[in-house]
């Protein structure tokens, strides 16, 4: 019988952070990485969701093909991010910032009503209000 993993902790990403280590295919499920630089890392497949990732700068950092699944990303900033085939479906990407990011088929939550501004923020770094969006959905 396979032994079954466990996420990984704040503790050893930051360690692997200091050391410039790829977190490719790393399980961060439900860690709370809150406030970490990623800057420039390869997080390739890595899996994120529901994760705490509030105010953590992911800045040209690769998240091709990572799950961010139901992850709290209030205030991340993504800026020249390669976020294709990353999943964000359910995730909180109030306060997100996506200047100069790569989102070919990256998945959003309530993409048609958040594409434009995920769009916008792409050219022009303003972050995503999602309680804007919602709101619009009330009338």
């Amino acid at each position: 019988m396979q032994k079954q993993q466990r996420p990984v902790t704040r503790k050893k990403v930051q360690d692997m952070l200091r050391r410039n280590q790829a977190l490719d295919g790393l399980d961060m499920r439900g860690a709370k990485l809150d406030g970490l630089e990623f800057d420039g890392a390869s997080m390739r497949w890595a899996k994120l969701a529901e994760a705490n990732l509030t105010g953590c700068s992911f800045r040209m950092t690769d998240l091709t093909g990572a799950s961010l699944w139901n992850a709290n990303l209030t205030g991340a900033v993504f800026e020249k991010a390669i976020l294709e085939e990353a999943d964000f479906d359910m995730a909180n990407i109030d306060g997100c910032s996506f200047k100069g990011a790569r989102i070919r088929k990256a998945i959003f939550p309530d993409a048609t009503e958040h594409i434009q501004q995920i769009q916008q923020s792409v050219i022009t770094g303003l972050p995503i209000r999602q309680a804007a969006c919602r709101a619009r959905d009330v009338h």
